[in-house]
């Protein structure tokens, strides 16, 4: 099944997220089949392709819990 996931990035210490599509089975920093954001909470800065996050979503991808907490407060999901 696929996910909208965090990837973590970023140096010890110091992380960001990127928003990605995966397969649910994959490791957390494996490769991706898309990306479509990044998520800094240290700096609460984030950027969303909300055409690329809806498209996907009609598809059938499930997000994580945190990612669609963060995608409602954008207000891009419902």
């Amino acid at each position: 099944m696929l996910k909208l996931r965090f990837k973590r990035t970023g140096r010890k210490g110091s992380p960001s997220y990127r928003l990605v599509i995966m397969e649910n089975t994959d490791r957390r920093d494996g490769k991706s089949i898309d990306e479509v954001g990044y998520y800094n909470p240290i700096t609460k800065d984030s950027k969303f392709d909300i055409d690329k996050i809806k498209k996907w979503l009609n598809y059938g991808v499930q997000p994580t819990d945190t990612v669609l907490r963060l995608l409602q407060k954008a207000n891009i999901v419902s």
